[in-house]
């Protein structure tokens, strides 16, 4: 072999020496490049989670609620959504969405993002729908919301128009039975507190009234007030201005016990032994809402709850504060959800 030849294939094995550690850095240098971008990545990544929760909200805030403006929910909601803004630094928005007994509000939030930027207004609307619509029914709330915080408890009342020849229960009671059929039921909706609050009455005291649904308890009362209808069982919330303007006539109250608001009202349970009915409210969130998210909610509204002049709001409207846990809260909801079911299957309540 010539010098030349030598010279190159030294020249050519030296050339392929070089490609390999030059290949072998730039493998190394692309892996640490890649080590750092996914160290990156993770830190942001854990940070997203605090940071998030720590800057909520950053917008506006939605409440969808399942009744019309003017009525009981739509009243506390308002009231704390108030509270809610001055603490948070961002709107809540009041979003009505009535119909189907609340479940139309109900499902919106379920199907919303679980971010905390939208509310649902649980109540005992909730608790009756999980029993009286079981087969139609698409969801269940206790599993697919998660708890935030409780609102308020308190009686509905049962009012009639000035109109009907009674004033107490017993005196109802005599005068339905003599008109079997022709005394109209308003209720804010099939499958409501107010709803189940009059078949309960209806099945224990052997009654025959008509019911009549409509979409909320503002244009039930409306009705009521100009004698389209004759009788309802409504919260104290709702009812209480008209009953004491005299628009309408306070006949007793659905709480075990007589109401400190108007305590010259009986309770029915004092003429139909064992009735009871009572109004709820509370906070839910879509099931996987971050539990830094959940819990901030829950001790502003706790802390609403707490104030001086949010306790005197409630009770000028008959009201008493939930002041719980988001699991006691969960396990209040669960317990009226069985009692209701319980109630509807042995009363023999019938659902329109």
């Amino acid at each position: 072999m010539s010098a030349f030849c030598c010279r190159s294939v030294r020249f050519l094995l030296r050339l392929k020496a070089t490609f390999h550690r030059a290949a072998a850095t730039s493998r190394s240098h692309t892996a640490r490049a890649f080590a750092a971008l996914a160290i990156g990545l993770t830190g942001s990544i854990a940070g997203i989670g605090p940071a998030s929760a720590q800057d909520y909200p950053s917008r506006p805030v939605r409440w969808v609620i399942g009744f019309p403006a003017g009525g009981s929910t739509d009243t506390l909601v308002r009231i704390m959504s108030e509270w809610l803004q001055s603490r948070l630094g961002q709107s809540v928005l009041v979003e009505n969405k009535s119909g189907a007994g609340s479940n139309i509000a109900t499902e919106a939030v379920i199907n919303a993002a679980p971010d905390g930027y939208t509310l649902a207004a649980v109540t005992s609307a909730n608790a009756i729908n999980a029993t009286v619509n079981k087969r139609t029914l698409t969801f269940d709330f206790l599993k697919e919301l998660a708890p935030v915080a409780g609102l308020a408890q308190g009686p509905s009342v049962m009012v009639v128009h000035p109109s009907v020849p009674v004033n107490s229960v017993s005196e109802f009671i005599a005068y339905a039975k003599a008109n079997p059929g022709k005394i109209n039921m308003g209720t804010p909706g099939v499958g409501t507190t107010g709803h189940m609050a009059g078949e309960l009455f209806k099945a224990m005291a052997g009654v025959d009234l008509v019911h009549v649904p409509y979409r909320g308890s503002a244009p039930a009362v409306t009705d009521l007030i100009g004698g389209q209808i004759q009788v309802m069982f409504d919260a104290m919330v709702s009812t209480l201005p008209q009953i004491q303007s005299g628009k309408i006539r306070a006949l007793a109250v659905t709480t075990a016990t007589r109401s400190a608001v108007l305590p010259n009202v009986p309770a029915i349970a004092e003429t139909v032994p064992g009735y009871e009915a009572i109004i709820w409210y509370g906070v839910g969130v879509p099931r996987g809402t971050p539990t830094e998210v959940v819990g901030k909610l829950h001790r502003e509204i706790n802390a609403g709850l707490t104030s001086a002049k949010m306790k005197a709001q409630l009770s000028d409207l008959g009201s008493t504060p939930i002041i719980v846990s988001p699991g006691e809260f969960w396990t209040f909801a669960r317990s009226e959800t069985e009692k209701w079911e319980k109630v509807i299957r042995q009363s023999g309540a019938k659902i329109d």
